[in-house]
Protein backbone atom coordinates (compact mmCIF):
# COMPACT_ATOMS: atom_id res chain seq x y z
CA UNK A 1 0.00 0.00 0.00
CA UNK A 2 1.11 3.79 -0.90
CA UNK A 3 1.61 5.97 1.42
CA UNK A 4 -0.94 8.26 0.35
CA UNK A 5 -3.39 5.21 0.52
CA UNK A 6 -2.08 4.27 3.99
CA UNK A 7 -2.87 8.12 5.09
CA UNK A 8 -5.78 8.03 3.63
CA UNK A 9 -7.17 5.07 5.01
CA UNK A 10 -6.24 6.72 8.45
CA UNK A 11 -7.97 9.77 7.40
CA UNK A 12 -10.81 7.40 6.65
CA UNK A 13 -11.07 6.26 10.00
CA UNK A 14 -10.50 10.21 11.60
CA UNK A 15 -13.14 11.60 9.44
CA UNK A 16 -15.76 8.44 10.27
CA UNK A 17 -15.25 9.30 14.30
CA UNK A 18 -15.45 12.82 13.42
CA UNK A 19 -18.89 12.04 12.13
CA UNK A 20 -20.18 9.75 14.09
CA UNK A 21 -19.78 12.33 16.85
CA UNK A 22 -22.07 14.29 16.10
CA UNK A 23 -25.12 12.71 17.10
CA UNK A 24 -27.66 15.29 16.13
CA UNK A 25 -26.09 15.29 12.00
CA UNK A 26 -26.00 11.39 12.26
CA UNK A 27 -29.85 10.90 13.16
CA UNK A 28 -30.80 13.70 10.51
CA UNK A 29 -28.52 12.32 7.46
CA UNK A 30 -29.51 8.60 8.26
CA UNK A 31 -33.37 9.37 9.56
CA UNK A 32 -34.45 12.29 7.03
CA UNK A 33 -34.23 9.61 3.41
CA UNK A 34 -36.62 6.99 5.67
CA UNK A 35 -38.93 9.79 7.24
CA UNK A 36 -39.75 10.96 3.94
CA UNK A 37 -40.36 7.24 2.56
CA UNK A 38 -42.54 6.47 4.94
CA UNK A 39 -44.73 9.52 4.23
CA UNK A 40 -44.91 9.55 0.80
CA UNK A 41 -45.33 6.02 1.04
CA UNK A 42 -47.94 6.15 3.25
CA UNK A 43 -49.66 9.07 1.74
CA UNK A 44 -49.37 7.63 -2.10
CA UNK A 45 -50.05 3.86 -1.68
CA UNK A 46 -51.97 3.03 -4.70
CA UNK A 47 -50.40 1.75 -8.19
CA UNK A 48 -49.44 4.33 -10.24
CA UNK A 49 -49.55 2.38 -13.61
CA UNK A 50 -52.59 0.28 -13.79
CA UNK A 51 -52.10 -3.31 -15.23
CA UNK A 52 -48.17 -2.94 -14.21
CA UNK A 53 -48.27 -3.19 -10.28
CA UNK A 54 -46.09 -0.79 -9.26
CA UNK A 55 -47.57 0.85 -6.12
CA UNK A 56 -45.85 4.71 -5.62
CA UNK A 57 -43.93 3.00 -2.79
CA UNK A 58 -41.58 1.36 -5.11
CA UNK A 59 -40.97 3.86 -7.69
CA UNK A 60 -40.82 6.76 -4.62
CA UNK A 61 -38.26 3.93 -3.41
CA UNK A 62 -36.01 4.14 -6.64
CA UNK A 63 -36.47 7.91 -6.58
CA UNK A 64 -34.94 8.05 -3.11
CA UNK A 65 -32.36 5.51 -3.40
CA UNK A 66 -30.70 8.15 -5.92
CA UNK A 67 -31.39 11.33 -3.53
CA UNK A 68 -29.65 9.27 -1.03
CA UNK A 69 -26.53 9.85 -3.76
CA UNK A 70 -26.45 13.38 -3.63
CA UNK A 71 -27.59 13.54 0.26
CA UNK A 72 -24.60 11.28 1.17
CA UNK A 73 -21.88 12.90 -1.40
CA UNK A 74 -22.87 16.28 -2.79
CA UNK A 75 -24.88 17.45 0.11
CA UNK A 76 -22.36 16.50 2.63
CA UNK A 77 -19.55 17.59 0.90
CA UNK A 78 -20.43 20.60 0.16
CA UNK A 79 -21.46 21.62 3.59
CA UNK A 80 -18.39 20.31 5.35
CA UNK A 81 -15.92 21.89 3.53
CA UNK A 82 -16.94 25.43 4.05
CA UNK A 83 -16.93 24.64 7.91
CA UNK A 84 -13.86 23.64 7.73
CA UNK A 85 -12.87 26.21 5.58
CA UNK A 86 -14.08 28.61 8.31
CA UNK A 87 -12.60 26.94 11.83
CA UNK A 88 -9.06 26.54 9.66
CA UNK A 89 -8.86 22.56 9.18
CA UNK A 90 -8.11 23.09 5.90
CA UNK A 91 -5.59 25.73 6.07
CA UNK A 92 -3.82 23.81 8.69
CA UNK A 93 -4.32 20.44 6.96
CA UNK A 94 -2.51 22.48 3.88
CA UNK A 95 0.17 23.22 5.90
CA UNK A 96 1.20 19.95 6.79
CA UNK A 97 3.05 17.07 4.53
CA UNK A 98 0.30 15.11 4.62
CA UNK A 99 -0.97 14.52 0.83
CA UNK A 100 -3.66 16.17 -0.29
CA UNK A 101 -5.11 13.52 -1.52
CA UNK A 102 -5.34 12.00 1.36
CA UNK A 103 -7.71 14.35 2.33
CA UNK A 104 -9.90 13.75 -0.38
CA UNK A 105 -9.70 9.70 0.37
CA UNK A 106 -10.69 10.36 3.90
CA UNK A 107 -14.30 12.18 2.41
CA UNK A 108 -14.40 9.36 0.15
CA UNK A 109 -14.78 6.79 2.82
CA UNK A 110 -17.65 8.86 4.70
CA UNK A 111 -19.57 9.21 1.66
CA UNK A 112 -18.97 5.62 0.88
CA UNK A 113 -20.38 4.52 4.65
CA UNK A 114 -23.39 7.09 4.40
CA UNK A 115 -24.22 6.10 1.28
CA UNK A 116 -24.47 2.00 2.16
CA UNK A 117 -25.94 2.99 5.39
CA UNK A 118 -28.89 5.00 4.07
CA UNK A 119 -30.06 2.03 1.20
CA UNK A 120 -29.98 -0.48 3.80
CA UNK A 121 -32.09 1.17 5.76
CA UNK A 122 -34.33 2.05 2.87
CA UNK A 123 -34.44 -1.73 1.49
CA UNK A 124 -35.23 -2.56 4.85
CA UNK A 125 -38.41 0.31 5.16
CA UNK A 126 -39.51 -0.75 1.48
CA UNK A 127 -39.66 -5.17 2.14
CA UNK A 128 -40.94 -4.71 5.76
CA UNK A 129 -43.16 -1.20 5.68
CA UNK A 130 -44.52 -1.33 1.76
CA UNK A 131 -44.21 -5.06 0.87
CA UNK A 132 -41.93 -3.91 -1.59
CA UNK A 133 -40.05 -7.05 -3.44
CA UNK A 134 -36.54 -6.24 -4.48
CA UNK A 135 -34.88 -7.30 -7.52
CA UNK A 136 -33.68 -10.94 -8.74
CA UNK A 137 -32.18 -10.50 -11.57
CA UNK A 138 -27.97 -10.33 -11.70
CA UNK A 139 -28.23 -7.33 -14.09
CA UNK A 140 -30.48 -5.38 -11.98
CA UNK A 141 -27.87 -5.39 -9.21
CA UNK A 142 -25.10 -4.73 -11.85
CA UNK A 143 -27.07 -1.92 -13.07
CA UNK A 144 -27.22 -0.44 -9.11
CA UNK A 145 -23.83 -0.91 -8.66
CA UNK A 146 -22.47 0.86 -11.59
CA UNK A 147 -25.16 3.81 -11.38
CA UNK A 148 -24.06 3.80 -7.69
CA UNK A 149 -20.63 4.09 -8.23
CA UNK A 150 -20.70 6.62 -11.05
CA UNK A 151 -23.70 8.76 -9.09
CA UNK A 152 -21.02 8.95 -5.82
CA UNK A 153 -17.90 9.94 -7.74
CA UNK A 154 -19.83 12.42 -10.47
CA UNK A 155 -21.59 14.08 -6.89
CA UNK A 156 -18.52 13.98 -4.86
CA UNK A 157 -16.44 15.75 -7.14
CA UNK A 158 -19.77 18.56 -7.35
CA UNK A 159 -19.96 18.66 -3.73
CA UNK A 160 -15.88 19.44 -3.57
CA UNK A 161 -16.48 22.14 -6.43
CA UNK A 162 -19.60 23.82 -5.27
CA UNK A 163 -17.84 23.62 -1.44
CA UNK A 164 -16.33 27.16 -3.09
CA UNK A 165 -19.23 28.91 -3.48
CA UNK A 166 -20.60 29.93 -0.26
CA UNK A 167 -19.03 32.71 1.50
CA UNK A 168 -18.91 30.74 4.80
CA UNK A 169 -19.78 27.73 6.41
CA UNK A 170 -22.68 29.25 8.10
CA UNK A 171 -24.46 30.36 4.33
CA UNK A 172 -23.14 26.65 3.09
CA UNK A 173 -26.82 25.20 3.90
CA UNK A 174 -28.65 27.84 2.65
CA UNK A 175 -26.63 27.73 -1.12
CA UNK A 176 -26.91 23.82 -1.13
CA UNK A 177 -30.60 22.66 0.11
CA UNK A 178 -32.68 24.81 -2.69
CA UNK A 179 -30.12 23.56 -5.71
CA UNK A 180 -30.97 19.40 -4.07
CA UNK A 181 -35.02 20.32 -4.03
CA UNK A 182 -35.35 21.77 -7.25
CA UNK A 183 -33.45 18.58 -8.70
CA UNK A 184 -35.51 16.53 -6.88
CA UNK A 185 -39.21 18.09 -7.81
CA UNK A 186 -38.13 18.15 -11.02
CA UNK A 187 -36.39 14.62 -11.54
CA UNK A 188 -38.80 12.42 -10.96
CA UNK A 189 -38.13 11.89 -7.04
CA UNK A 190 -41.43 13.36 -5.46
CA UNK A 191 -43.53 12.66 -8.64
CA UNK A 192 -44.00 10.34 -11.21
CA UNK A 193 -41.68 11.73 -14.19
CA UNK A 194 -44.13 10.98 -17.07
CA UNK A 195 -46.61 13.17 -15.20
CA UNK A 196 -44.22 16.32 -14.94
CA UNK A 197 -44.48 19.41 -17.50
CA UNK A 198 -42.53 18.93 -20.66
CA UNK A 199 -40.45 21.86 -20.13
CA UNK A 200 -39.67 20.39 -16.49
CA UNK A 201 -38.88 17.00 -18.23
CA UNK A 202 -35.93 19.04 -20.73
CA UNK A 203 -34.70 20.71 -17.56
CA UNK A 204 -34.32 18.24 -15.52
CA UNK A 205 -32.82 16.16 -18.01
CA UNK A 206 -29.93 18.62 -18.06
CA UNK A 207 -28.53 17.35 -14.36
CA UNK A 208 -27.41 14.01 -13.11
CA UNK A 209 -30.62 13.62 -10.83
CA UNK A 210 -32.68 12.94 -13.51
CA UNK A 211 -30.31 9.92 -14.85
CA UNK A 212 -29.90 8.78 -11.79
CA UNK A 213 -33.36 8.04 -10.53
CA UNK A 214 -33.73 6.59 -14.08
CA UNK A 215 -30.99 4.18 -13.40
CA UNK A 216 -32.57 3.18 -10.29
CA UNK A 217 -35.87 2.52 -11.59
CA UNK A 218 -34.88 0.25 -13.74
CA UNK A 219 -33.31 -1.86 -11.00
CA UNK A 220 -36.49 -1.49 -8.68
CA UNK A 221 -39.49 -1.29 -11.21
CA UNK A 222 -40.51 -3.92 -13.42
CA UNK A 223 -39.64 -4.41 -17.20
CA UNK A 224 -42.25 -3.61 -17.94
CA UNK A 225 -42.84 -0.27 -16.98
CA UNK A 226 -40.34 1.34 -18.90
CA UNK A 227 -43.41 1.72 -21.33
CA UNK A 228 -44.27 4.75 -19.12
CA UNK A 229 -40.99 6.53 -19.46
CA UNK A 230 -41.01 9.72 -21.67
CA UNK A 231 -38.49 7.42 -24.12
CA UNK A 232 -40.74 4.03 -23.82
CA UNK A 233 -37.01 2.44 -22.93
CA UNK A 234 -34.76 2.70 -19.41
CA UNK A 235 -32.17 4.37 -21.76
CA UNK A 236 -29.53 2.73 -19.80
CA UNK A 237 -26.32 3.65 -22.66
CA UNK A 238 -27.79 7.28 -21.81
CA UNK A 239 -27.38 7.19 -18.17
CA UNK A 240 -24.27 6.11 -18.43
CA UNK A 241 -22.98 8.39 -21.05
CA UNK A 242 -24.26 11.27 -18.80
CA UNK A 243 -23.38 10.29 -15.59
CA UNK A 244 -19.70 9.72 -17.23
CA UNK A 245 -19.82 13.19 -18.79
CA UNK A 246 -21.21 14.68 -15.75
CA UNK A 247 -18.17 13.10 -13.70
CA UNK A 248 -16.01 14.53 -16.12
CA UNK A 249 -17.81 17.63 -15.50
CA UNK A 250 -17.50 17.40 -11.92
CA UNK A 251 -13.30 16.63 -12.11
CA UNK A 252 -12.61 19.84 -14.07
CA UNK A 253 -14.46 21.97 -12.03
CA UNK A 254 -12.97 19.78 -8.64
CA UNK A 255 -9.67 20.73 -9.95
CA UNK A 256 -9.47 24.35 -10.85
CA UNK A 257 -12.37 25.87 -8.09
CA UNK A 258 -11.34 23.97 -4.85
CA UNK A 259 -9.99 27.13 -2.33
CA UNK A 260 -7.97 25.51 0.89
CA UNK A 261 -8.61 28.78 2.59
CA UNK A 262 -11.06 31.33 2.66
CA UNK A 263 -11.66 34.52 0.31
CA UNK A 264 -8.91 37.14 1.22
CA UNK A 265 -7.11 34.95 3.09
CA UNK A 266 -3.01 34.93 2.00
Amino acid sequence: MTPTLTIGWRRVQIELKEFFRERESVVFTFSLPMLLMLIFGSVFSGEIAPGLGVTFSQYFLAGMIASGLVYSSFQQLAIAIPVERDDGTLKRIQGTPMPKAAYFLGKLGVVLVVYCGQVFLLLLMGVVLFDITLPSAAWQWITFAWVSALGLALCTLLGISFSSLPRNGRSASAWVTPVILVLQFTSGVFFVFRDLPSWMQTFASIFPLKWMTQGMRSVFLPGEFASQEPAASWELPQVAGMLVLWTLVGLVLALTTFRWQRRGDG
